[in-house]
């Protein structure tokens, strides 16, 4: 393999000569490989041939737009999963949501700005690299377990070291799709490791085995995966979201759920119960799915109660951390927003008697 091979290959779609060459200027001086296009139906042909990992697509031109370009893109099983960033003078909010709608994973406003274009791009390939990752770790996997029982075979004796290799791959596997999670969202590894800690705590109270207890200590911290298909916009903003907003906002869950389906890691299948279900409600009042009381599985329901008393306690740049006491209050006895009837029983019952065990946690990994 070349080192042009090694490059990450960029597609720039624009039927503006001078911002063609302004673009390409820009990723040669970043040592991306790049070709261009000059219309929709160039892009689709030059997708099939030089099957790039990034997409930075014009909205405004003329025949097939960047919209439709873009929805043909995505239709097509062989480029659907190239993440497409949208290049366009603008900034209406339909505008967006249309983009957003046909398979955009971002937008950058022209004129482009030469540090936004690289960050953005960075960040998108370095998702897409995770999303390659997840897309050939099974057979990689399976491949790896063949090789394993020839050899167990052979010698009964590395039993022992071929699990313990398998369980760290998995392992490795859930921390990288973690850092991904961390990469979009304002979550910091603190959060992350509170919640495995919570969550194998309440399992173990309400009966678990000390096996079943681990897999969630590991699987929980990938609840929000799904939040690296979420605009930065949307994922970032101060203020409260508008109905368009938090519709997106909610689709967190069946894309991390998405992400994670079709694992035979058991950890990676509770870690995708978990991404679905987090935000389902015993009442029947949560999404995506309005699942009400034991249809939730289980995982979902104390990653519910973990996820509301850590997001409480923790401060944010647009708001300020509740004490210990103030979020029991609240999860106990309901402020409106946050109601018990929220909360499977046993598990609720579990969390009150917990709770000087949760505030050790939360001060234990402080951000």
């Amino acid at each position: 393999m070349t080192d042009e091979d090694k490059k990450h290959k960029i597609l720039i779609v624009d039927d503006e000569e001078m911002n063609l060459k302004y673009m390409s200027a820009v990723l040669k001086s970043y040592g991306y490989a790049f070709e261009t296009a000059r219309n929709g139906i160039e892009a689709l042909q030059k997708t099939k041939e030089f099957s790039p990992d990034l997409i930075l697509l014009d909205i405004m031109m003329p025949g097939m737009d960047g919209y439709e370009t873009c929805r043909r893109l995505k239709e097509d099983p062989l480029s659907h999963h190239i993440p497409v960033v949208m290049v366009t003078a603008l900034t209406d909010r339909d505008a967006k949501i249309k983009g957003l709608d046909t398979g955009a994973s971002d937008f950058v406003t022209k004129p482009v700005d030469r540090r936004e274009l690289m960050v953005r791009t960075k960040n998108l390939l370095k998702i897409k690299e995770f999303e390659d990752f997840l897309k050939n770790y099974n057979k990689v996997l399976e491949e790896e377990v063949g090789k394993k029982t020839e050899e167990l075979s052979k010698a009964f004796q590395f039993l022992d070291h071929a699990y313990k290799k398998v369980k760290e791959g998995y392992v490795d596997t859930i921390q990288r799709l973690t850092v991904v999670a961390e990469c979009k969202d304002e979550e910091t590894a603190a959060h992350i490791k509170r919640v495995g800690h919570y969550c194998s705590l309440l399992a173990r109270h309400i009966g678990w085995s000390g096996e079943d207890a681990e897999k969630i200590y590991y699987a929980s911290p990938m609840h929000d995966i799904g939040k690296v298909r979420v605009p930065s916009e949307i994922l970032l903003k101060r203020g409260r979201f508008t109905p368009e907003e938090f519709a997106l906002m909610k689709t967190h869950t069946t894309v991390g759920g998405n992400i994670l389906c079709g694992s035979i890691s058991e950890f990676l299948q509770m870690a995708e119960k978990i991404a679905l279900c987090h935000h389902e409600r015993w009442d029947g009042s949560g999404y995506p799915g309005g699942l009400k009381g034991e249809d939730i599985p289980i995982e979902g329901r104390i990653m519910n109660i973990v996820d509301q008393y850590d997001a409480m306690r923790s401060p944010r740049p647009y708001k300020v951390g509740f004490g210990h006491e103030k979020v029991i209050e609240i999860i106990t006895n309901g402020d409106g927003r946050t109601m018990p009837e929220h909360f499977d029983p046993q598990v609720l019952e579990a969390f009150r008697e917990l709770a000087d065990e949760f505030n050790n946690i939360f001060e234990t990994y402080k951000d």
